[in-house]
C-alpha cells in the first residue's frame, strides 16, 4: 500500500524519526494527500516549517498537541488513514527519575492513540517500540512493553472496523539524540571517553532503515505483529576506537536500568516468532482474528527454530571499526574523521 492519496499523522512528528519519515514520504510519495505533524514542541515545529514552507508543501499540517490529551488527539485524527505513533519519553534515566510522567506519555498516550484511531476511521496504526521493551529491566522498557501489548491487543477490540494495529521494535538509532556516537564525538574534545562497561554491546540501525521498516509494516502487516529487523551489533569499545583511537577510556560503570547486552527476541518470545526474511515478526499470543497459519501464509514466512533468541551479544552480524566509520560518515557527519 503506497501512501499516495493517503492522509498520514505522525505523533512525535518533530523528533529524529518524525523528521526523517516526513522527508522520506515527500520523496517517495509525492501525491500523499496530507501529512499531519503532531507534537507538543512549538520551537521544533517552527524550525520544521522553515524547512517545509506552506507555499511549497501545502500537504503538511502542524498540530500542537500531546498524546496525553485524548480529545486533542482525536481531533487531529479526523480524516486520517494512517497513524505512525512515535511520541514517547525515551531516555532511560529520565524515566527512572520521572516514572509517573513516563507512564502518562508512553502508556496512557498509546491508549489515547488507540481510542482516537478507533473513533475516527483510521485504517492503519504502526507504533514505534524499542529493544528495551524486551525482558525490560528499566521503567522506559516496561512502559514500552505495555504500549506494545496495548497496540497488539487493540486488534481484538476493533469490532467490525477496518483497521490494523502493529508495532516495530529496533535497537539504537545511529546518531540519534542522546545516543553514544554523538556523545563520544563531543567527549573526544576532552581526550577521555567514559565507558559504562568494556563488554557492552548494542544493536545498530540507521534512521533511514528504521523508517523503511515502518513503511514495510504499513504495507504488509496483518495486524498484531511486532516487527523486528535483522541488524548488526557493535561493541562499545569498537565505537570508541572508531571515533577517537587517540583518546583514553575510563570505566564509569553501567547506569541504572542499563543492560550489558540488549535483547529483541527472548527464547520465550521465539515460541510466537516467525522469520520473514529481512525481518522477524513476534505474533500476538492471543488473536481473535488470525491464526499462526494465517500469519505464516500472509508473510510467506516460517517459524524460527525452537530455542531461538536474538540479542546484541550473541548476534551473528557485527559492525567492524571500519564499517562503523563508514556509517558515521553516511548517517551522522559527512565530515567525520577519527581523532
Amino acid at each position: 500500500m503506497a501512501l499516495n492519496s493517503k492522509t498520514v499523522l505522525i505523533t512525535g512528528g518533530t523528533g529524529s524519526f518524525g523528521k526523517k519519515f516526513v522527508e522520506t514520504i515527500l520523496n517517495r510519495y509525492p501525491d500523499v494527500k496530507r501529512i499531519v505533524i503532531y507534537s507538543r514542541d512549538e520551537l521544533k515545529q517552527f524550525e520544521l516549517k522553515q524547512k517545509y514552507p506552506a507555499s511549497d508543501y501545502p500537504q503538511l499540517r502542524f498540530f500542537i498537541g500531546d498524546v496525553r490529551d485524548g480529545e486533542r488527539l482525536k481531533r487531529a485524527c479526523e480524516g486520517i488513514d494512517v497513524i505512525i505513533h512515535a511520541a514517547a519519553i525515551k531516555q532511560v534515566d529520565t524515566a527512572e527519575y520521572n516514572p509517573d510522567e513516563c507512564i502518562k506519555t508512553n502508556v496512557n498516550g498509546a491508549q489515547n492513540v488507540i481510542n482516537a484511531a478507533l473513533a475516527t476511521g483510521v485504517k492503519d496504526v504502526v507504533a514505534l517500540s524499542t529493544d528495551k521493551a524486551c525482558a525490560p529491566i528499566n521503567l522506559y522498557g516496561a512502559t514500552k512493553l505495555v504500549s506494545d501489548k496495548l497496540i497488539t491487543a487493540a486488534n481484538n477490540m476493533k469490532g467490525k472496523r477496518d483497521i490494523k494495529f502493529s508495532a516495530v521494535r529496533y535497537g539504537n538509532v545511529m546518531g540519534s539524540r542522546g545516543s553514544v556516537i554523538p556523545f563520544f564525538m563531543n567527549k573526544r574534545k576532552e581526550g577521555v571517553l567514559p565507558i559504562t562497561h568494556s563488554e557492552m554491546t548494542r544493536f545498530n540501525i540507521s534512521l533511514q532503515a528504521g523508517v523503511d521498516m515502518v513503511l514495510y509494516a504499513i504495507e504488509n502487516h496483518l495486524g498484531g505483529e511486532i516487527f523486528v529487523p535483522k541488524i548488526p551489533s557493535y561493541k562499545i569499545m569498537d565505537i570508541a576506537e572508531a571515533i577517537a583511537p587517540s583518546c583514553k577510556t575510563v570505566d564509569v560503570g553501567i547506569r541504572p536500568g542499563e543492560k550489558l547486552h540488549e535483547e529483541m527476541i527472548t527464547e520465550t518470545d521465539a515460541l510466537n516468532t516467525i522469520d520473514l526474511g529481512k525481518y522477524y515478526a513476534i505474533l500476538p499470543s492471543v488473536s481473535f482474528s488470525h491464526t499462526e497459519e494465517d500469519y505464516l501464509k500472509h508473510h510467506n514466512a516460517e517459524k524460527v527454530p525452537f530455542g531461538f533468541k536474538y540479542n546484541s551479544g550473541t548476534n551473528v552480524d557485527w559492525e567492524t571499526i571500519d564499517s562503523l566509520r563508514t556509517k558515521i560518515v553516511e548517517h551522522v557527519d559527512p565530515d567525520f574523521k577519527p581523532l
